[in-house]
């Protein structure tokens, strides 16, 4: 059985094009605005497929249509939002509805900071528009492709508000040019795909649309997907952590982890196969629930 088997939902297809590798598509016509729904169902998705121990090694995110990433949240919802809460519940008390309010936003940034949870990587790739809520989307993943046309905007200034779903706290966390960084945010400019390789957003620009940036970012899975699971997902685990940490504090989590990680049959089987010449096989990381 495929394990995208019964994954796909309403504005969510997804697929495995090859072994332990998911497409995820964003699929919301006409532009792939993220409805409350949407993103709701956005974070489920990636936390379902951690909870039922499904043997993904790594997954792909992209859009179905081949013009745009994501026009970014959808402005209705959004007003919506601000004006009752994501439950109806905002009333006359401004304390009570700022209470309110923040878990709705946090809500909302645990749904689109789901990638991180996963123990696999989560390779996103972009193509034409990636606005707003799109480079919160982006930020979260482990490694971003983008077609050699895409263009960026973190827009939110325009709207009246701070970006409060992600972008803001992993930009200087993952980009080396905060001069840059910080001009695109304040202003709300749109910047290219070569912009977003100066500033670091990104690690590869295909030449190509939506099918060259897309196969490119599932060749890539397909080699991660490769490896040991548990060397994959460790290595996940402890560059979360540096990026918070200081090097003193990483050292003394990778020793820990690593204390009981190298006791792994992978490094037995990593061994093997390469004087065998050829490819290893890995157990799942754990038992599925399925």
């Amino acid at each position: 059985m495929s394990f995208a088997a019964d994954l796909s939902s309403k504005w969510l297809s997804v697929s495995e094009p090859s072994p332990h590798v998911l497409h995820i598509e964003l699929s919301r016509k006409p532009v792939n605005a993220f409805s409350v729904e949407f993103w709701r169902a956005y974070g489920a998705l990636f936390d379902r497929i951690i909870e039922e121990g499904r043997d993904v090694r790594a997954a792909v995110l992209s859009s179905a249509f081949p013009k745009l990433f994501t026009a970014g949240i959808d402005l209705l919802d959004a007003e919506k939002m601000n004006k009752g809460g994501l439950t109806g519940s905002l009333g006359v008390d401004p304390a009570r509805n700022s209470i309110a309010m923040l878990r709705d936003i946090k809500e909302f940034q645990n749904a689109i900071i789901a990638p991180e949870r996963c123990p696999f990587p989560v390779i996103v790739a972009v193509h034409g528009l990636v606005l707003g809520l799109g480079v919160d989307i982006i930020s979260a993943c482990d490694i971003r492709y983008a077609a050699e046309g895409t263009q960026f905007s973190v827009m939110e200034v325009n709207v009246g508000i701070a970006a409060d779903i992600g972008t803001l706290a992993h930009l200087p966390k993952i980009t080396g040019n905060h001069s840059l960084m910080r001009e695109l945010a304040y202003t709300a400019g749109m910047f290219s795909a070569a912009d977003a390789g100066r500033l670091g957003l990104l690690s590869r620009i295909v030449p190509g649309g939506r099918a060259e940036v897309v196969d490119a970012a599932l060749a890539l899975a397909g080699v991660i997907a490769s490896k040991s699971p548990v060397a994959v997902s460790g290595t996940k685990r402890i560059l979360l952590h540096a990026r918070d940490h200081s090097v003193a504090e990483n050292l003394e989590y990778t020793a820990v982890w690593n204390a009981a990680a190298l006791h792994t049959d992978d490094v037995t089987e990593s061994l093997q196969a390469s004087k065998a010449r050829r490819a290893a096989k890995f157990q799942p990381l754990r038992k599925a629930k399925l």
